[in-house]
């Protein structure tokens, strides 16, 4: 049986069969988000992801494409390079907000030395 989240089917951290987490367990899972980003661009052969993802071990990568396929959100192309899927490219769309925010996110630590139990003014 597959291991792969699926929505309908209980998953890690919850057994209601929700897609939301189904979505969540899939996408928590390492390096997934990060396979996702690099797909996004272009298909890529196995070793030039690989290598576009830190050359994260291959077993993991296999893995987690294996998964997203099972998932619906990569396929392997007939050239044997690996893309997203329309699925897969809408889950990657999904990121924009999260991209947006990152980079607010960056400029504000950037305007502000961080606050922490140390430097904080207690009164």
């Amino acid at each position: 049986m597959s291991t792969t989240p699926m929505p309908g089917r209980p998953v890690r951290g919850s057994t209601t069969g929700r897609s939301l987490m189904a979505a969540l367990d899939l996408f928590g899972r390492r390096w997934t988000l990060r396979i996702i980003w690099e797909l996004g661009n272009e298909p890529l052969g196995f070793r030039l992801l690989q290598r576009r993802c830190d050359d994260m071990s291959s077993s993991v990568l296999r893995q987690r494409l294996t998964e997203l396929q099972e998932a619906r959100l990569a396929e392997v192309r007939s050239d044997g390079t690996y893309a997203l899927t329309t699925l897969g490219h809408d889950a990657r769309k999904s990121l924009d907000p999260v991209i947006e925010w990152s980079r607010r996110w960056a400029a504000a630590l950037a305007d502000a030395p961080p606050t922490t139990a140390e430097n904080a003014d207690d009164g």
